[in-house]
């Protein structure tokens, strides 16, 4: 596909990486001319030095003969009138908007967005949104690396690392049946020492293992019983950083759970005053250890730095650790540094840009992609696939999953049909229309997994 990217950022430069591999024909605009030159520099792909929403911009970029064009620059406005241009102009066939603003977002008559109504965009995604539901799954399930929602939200794949003396840890795979014989569950992947290993009957869970498993959502405290100590429930959430993701959990969570949040902006906190209902709104320094302690820190369950600077979210996690916070959270923006602090003092590091570019592959990838998930800093992915065709024209309707050759890494772990979730074993047939969730332990065969599911010349 010929895809034009506007942004150089965080998000448009690891949507860059991830299609670039894919052997798509890039072109990324910005007008930061040391982005760009980084990003030519590290990868096959062409820049355009100019205003995103600029006509003549949009030309150079090619945009008259692209398949598809995808704005993720930091401005909502920007976007909007690059996808309009695109469409009235340049017949650009799909566009794809980042937005920010919850007014953009609103549905109008007939289920439309004002973006899709009046700008002539086909996809928006909001990557606060994304983060925030991210952060949300995470504080429901604390013992979790990863909570990643497929079906609607029937269908969760969870990460947890294994530890020692935990009941199934020692034990072959296989044995997960006898210990749970009323409840479905599927291992999609285990990486031990950053290494993926496609679990097998005879796979045995040692400690330390990063496991994913796949299970309805009601039977995931269950499984997670059998694999991790389970922590106490949470009930009270600090949170560093009052910007728009730490606003949008905090307003997520305050139903729920004893919300704290801190801002060292006094204006901010006067506003996040009138707009919080439930949460104890905090002017000060994350970072200040007088503060936390006068705040029972020791007493959290869960801390979420979600400032805007990696260093800050750092430091406040790992003191907040330090004073006795049970579990602890950083949102950090240099992917690179996500491994490094990871599992550490710090139980659960998140890259924003990676947390947003799964929903934005969805609607890139070929064949029929219901959900993407970019997983392992981009090395790893879940799809949700949409099934089609008969089979005569299929290589996988009609077929059991013992007969469907798979590229090595790539395992179906469920199959939705309508509204019943269907964990996969070696004699589960697939059907047209299912949905089939699959974990891919190296992004590289992807395209091998979209051939495999796509249909033949006979159903068109």
């Amino acid at each position: 596909m010929k895809i034009i990217i506007l942004g150089a950022g965080q998000v448009g430069a690891t949507l860059a990486e991830s299609l670039v591999a894919e052997n798509n024909d890039l072109t990324v605009v910005d007008m930061d001319r040391e982005r760009l030159a980084l990003l030519q520099d590290r990868f096959d792909l062409r820049t355009v030095l100019g205003h995103a929403a600029h006509p003549s911009v949009l030309k150079r970029a090619g945009a008259e003969d692209a398949d598809m064009l995808v704005a993720v620059t930091q401005s909502d406005e920007t976007n909007l009138a690059a996808c309009k241009l695109s469409a009235s102009e340049f017949n650009v066939p799909t566009r794809v908007a980042r937005l920010r603003a919850a007014d953009y977002l609103q549905e109008v008559d007939e289920g439309e967005t004002l973006a899709s109504k009046h700008f002539a965009v086909d996809h928006t995604i909001s990557p606060e949104q994304e983060i925030t539901h991210y952060l949300h799954r995470l504080v429901e399930h604390p013992e979790a690396l990863q909570v990643l929602d497929f079906a609607d939200g029937r269908v969760r794949l969870v990460a947890v690392r294994a530890y020692h003396g935990g009941p199934l840890v020692g034990h072959e795979l296989r044995v997960i049946r006898q210990h749970m014989p009323n409840l479905e569950c599927r291992v999609a992947a285990i990486f031990r020492k950053s290494r993926g290993i496609v679990p097998e009957g005879t796979t045995v869970i040692e400690p330390g293992d990063e496991v994913f498993f796949l299970a309805r959502k009601e039977d995931i405290p269950a499984v997670m019983r059998e694999l991790r100590r389970m922590e106490r429930p949470v009930r009270r959430v600090m949170i560093a950083g009052g910007g728009n993701i730490g606003k949008r959990l905090a307003a997520t969570l305050e139903r729920s759970y004893d919300v704290k949040l801190i801002d060292h902006n006094k204006q901010r906190c006067s506003q996040l005053g009138t707009e919080l209902h439930r949460t104890l709104v905090l002017l000060g320094d994350a970072t200040d250890e007088e503060l936390l302690d006068q705040e029972n820190i020791q007493d959290m369950d869960v801390f979420c730095a979600l400032t805007n600077d990696d260093e800050d979210n750092i430091m406040a996690a790992l003191l907040a650790k330090r004073l006795g916070a049970h579990r602890v959270i950083a949102l950090i923006n240099r992917a690179a540094y996500v491994d490094l602090v990871q599992g550490g003092e710090i139980d659960v590091a998140i890259s924003p840009a990676q947390a947003t570019v799964g929903p934005l592959l969805s609607k890139i990838r070929r064949g029929d992609m219901a959900v993407v998930h970019s997983l392992r800093r981009g090395a790893a992915e879940a799809l949700e696939i949409v099934v089609h065709g008969d089979a005569g024209n299929s290589k996988v309707v009609g077929r059991r999953m013992e007969e469907i050759k798979l590229p090595e890494g790539a395992t179906i772990g469920a199959i939705i049909r309508g509204d019943d979730v269907i964990i996969a074993h070696h004699d589960t047939q697939i059907q047209s229309e299912d949905h089939a969730i699959l974990f891919v332990l190296n992004k590289r065969i992807i395209p091998k997994v979209e051939k495999i599911f796509q249909v033949g010349f006979g159903f068109f």
